[in-house]
């Protein structure tokens, strides 16, 4: 997946873009097919894939699933770059150089967005361990009889 669409609402979304648009200058920079005509265009173009993956990748991910099913999750590599390709016809200055191409660059994407957010998903897990431990801590307490 290009992205977490499923975390903290407004600011999830917010955190998720930034995340996204150093992931696609990473990997334009790598990838020397994917031309990005400037910080801006990478700003928007991580904007709209951030759109793409929060409403039509579900539906995608939906109308695909026996495919999904039967490849055991790697057609979901087709769709990220479906998604890249929409977002070079969407965005100006953002040219993608074919499906192979968008193919290896939605890879490189994904694998970028999940090391750069990897601090992010140590620390919530580590929060939430914490929360645990303090849900299982019982203080002592009197016993109410009932009357």
């Amino acid at each position: 997946m290009i992205g977490n669409t499923g975390h903290r609402g407004f600011w999830g979304f917010v955190a998720q873009f930034v995340v996204l648009t150093l992931a696609l200058l990473i990997a334009a920079y790598v990838v020397h097919d994917v031309h990005i005509g400037n910080v801006w265009t990478a700003l928007l173009t991580g904007f709209v894939i951030s759109l793409l993956n929060r409403f039509v990748r579900p539906i995608l991910i939906l109308l695909t699933f026996p495919f999904t099913a039967m490849t055991l999750g790697l057609f979901l590599f087709v769709i990220n770059a479906v998604i890249v390709m929409l977002a070079s016809v969407i965005v100006p200055q953002f040219e993608v150089d074919g499906f192979g191409t968008a193919l290896l660059f939605s890879i490189l994407l994904t694998l970028l967005n999940f090391l750069l957010e990897l601090p992010d998903r140590i620390g919530n897990r580590t929060e939430r361990q914490g929360t645990q431990e303090q849900e299982e801590h019982f203080d002592s307490y009197e016993e109410v009889e009932n009357e």
